[in-house]
């Protein structure tokens, strides 16, 4: 019987989120030493926050495939600072390339959010503000978030998931993981199973 195992990585910037790469770069296989468990979904090598990883494959599969929703929540610092009406196409559901995004729930943070500093620090413009938001989206698609504030006019400098339904950030520090308790896998069951495909 194969044991299931569900890991909580806090993905630190410039980490692949992947176990190899022929070009040398930095991997989960510099972090986690635990065989056989694969992350459900990806990161950026430029983003950070949480990932989950597991040897579940139904699981991977549920939380993976862009038919089933369910949240994802980022703290996003952009350039300049939007006003409300700029962040009503995310909330509406704005047309990114080729696609349209489903709706996003935005709001800009009135501070700066408690982290830990990024190395290497983001590039600053001394005469250009920048402000934080937090989005949560209920699809994955490559850099959606990054696309999604540029077709605002409002690039993205820093991005960081901070919670994957049930899941957070909470105790973790960059390079950090644990394993999730009995709980949290429960919960995790709970939000994929009564999805249903979108048509």
């Amino acid at each position: 019987m194969i044991v299931q195992k569900y890991i909580l990585f806090y993905k630190p910037y410039g980490v692949l989120s992947q176990f190899s790469d022929q070009q040398g770069r930095i991997t989960l296989k510099d972090y986690i030493p635990v065989p056989d468990v694969y992350p459900v979904g990806r990161l950026d090598r430029d983003s950070e926050g949480l990932l989950l990883l597991t040897n579940h494959g139904w699981m991977q599969h549920r939380l993976s495939d862009p038919r089933f929703s369910h949240p994802r929540t980022y703290w996003v610092q952009v350039e300049r600072i939007p006003a409300s009406h700029d962040l009503e196409p995310l909330s509406q559901g704005i047309k990114i390339q080729k696609y349209q995004a489903r709706p996003a729930q935005v709001k800009l943070l009135p501070r700066a959010p408690d982290l830990p500093p990024r190395d290497p620090p983001i590039r600053v413009r001394q005469t250009v503000p920048t402000a934080w938001l937090e989005m949560t989206l209920t699809e994955g698609r490559n850099r959606q978030v990054r696309r999604m504030t540029a077709a605002i006019g409002f690039p993205t400098l820093r991005l960081i998931r901070i919670s994957i339904g049930p899941l957070s950030l909470e105790a973790l520090l960059p390079g950090q993981w644990r394993s999730l308790t009995v709980e949290e896998i429960e919960q995790l069951r709970c939000l994929v199973e009564p999805s249903a495909p979108h048509r």
